[in-house]
């Protein structure tokens, strides 16, 4: 058997001298805040990014008990894994149990980060691939009430633009076979894996119906777990996608999966993730949990490594604003030069 790509990475060696924890609020959106995690040796920083931020946070508690965790020493990126899943990093315990996964991410990006800068590698050399150029879609929802306009206003400032459309029962046969004649979508999400209630199952089934038929080559993501779905998608099955579900290689059931790094929570989960999709082949694209700061280039740089010709949901972060300016970088995105560390360039 070949050597796992944990195991290429498990014992490189880092030192942390310093930590600190940075909020960062943009203007207008509390919503959207979160926190970045900088450990350092007093010369070199790794960076780390918990999405939830302040929405897992709304009291500041954990922002006021991290500076006091025990995280200095000299450990290998496993030692420190191992570490950080012993500390205890809630004040409160949070609301749904995904959240401990987000929160551990930002300790074990950062420490790779860390551990890479620190001994002069790039992630593509650690693991031995070459980045390649990164094809992404543009993952949004047609607004309340759905409008086809949201799209539309998008591809005419982009008409090569691709997307990741969040279903809604709300949408009418005829909205449907609208957006379905720009043939620009890639994937259609449910998100019916969040244990959202379905409040008109009749409105929701007929919605499926029209999507299967109107999108025959789409991806099919998180579909609602009812029998008469079930039905619907049983001729489908090999372009059915799940993503909320997967938070290690045991989860993956389908022929193809949403990665999602900081909702798997650790590197070691996440390259084992890797593996069993290569060995077993799965197709893979990748996504987010609504990162901005430094995640969003590193969940483009995997992207790049693992699945680079997929239907990547890394969109840079200015296409997630409401009405897209011009001059945004086009897909594919291109890699930069080598950076040491877990970082895109």
């Amino acid at each position: 058997m070949s050597e796992s790509l944990w195991s290429r990475v498990a014992d490189l060696t880092l030192t942390i001298a310093e930590h600190r924890w940075q909020s960062v609020m943009p203007p207008g959106e509390p919503e959207h805040g979160r926190y970045i995690l900088h450990l350092s040796d007093g010369r070199i920083e790794g960076l780390g990014e918990e999405v939830g931020g302040k929405m897992m946070d709304e009291d500041g508690a954990f922002l006021a008990l991290a500076p006091s965790l025990a995280l200095g020493g000299s450990w290998t990126l496993a030692s420190f894994s191992d570490h950080v899943a012993g500390l205890d990093l809630w004040p409160e315990p949070p609301e749904w149990d995904m959240a401990r996964r987000l929160r551990r991410w930002a300790f074990e990006s950062a420490a790779l980060d860390l551990a890479l800068a620190q001994n002069g590698l790039s992630l593509a050399e650690a693991l031995g691939r070459a980045p390649r150029p990164v094809r992404f879609v543009n993952s949004l929802g047609l607004e309340d009430p759905p409008s086809f306009d949201t799209i539309g206003r998008r591809l005419e400032r982009y008409p090569a633009l691709r997307f990741k459309l969040d279903a809604q029962p709300s949408w009418s046969a005829s909205l449907i076979a609208q957006v379905a004649a720009t043939s620009a979508v890639d994937v259609i999400d449910f998100k019916g894996r969040y244990g959202i209630e379905v409040e008109d199952e009749a409105a929701l089934v007929a919605m499926y119906r029209e999507v299967v038929a109107r999108f025959p080559d789409a991806i099919l993501e998180d579909p609602h777990d009812l029998p008469e779905v079930a039905e619907l998608l049983k001729p489908h099955a090999a372009r059915v996608s799940f993503d909320a579900p997967i938070a290690t290689a045991a989860d993956i059931t389908t022929q193809i999966v949403n990665i999602k790094p900081s909702r798997i929570g650790s590197v070691r989960a996440l390259l084992n993730i890797y593996d069993h999709c290569e060995q077993a082949g799965v197709r893979m694209y990748g996504g987010g949990m609504g990162e901005r700061e430094t995640a969003r280039g590193q969940i483009e740089l995997l992207a790049s490594l693992f699945h680079p010709d997929a239907t990547n949901d890394v969109a840079p972060s200015p296409y997630n604003q409401p009405d897209l300016t011009a001059g945004l970088p086009p897909s594919p995105l291109i890699p930069g030069a080598r950076v040491p560390g877990f970082r895109w360039s």
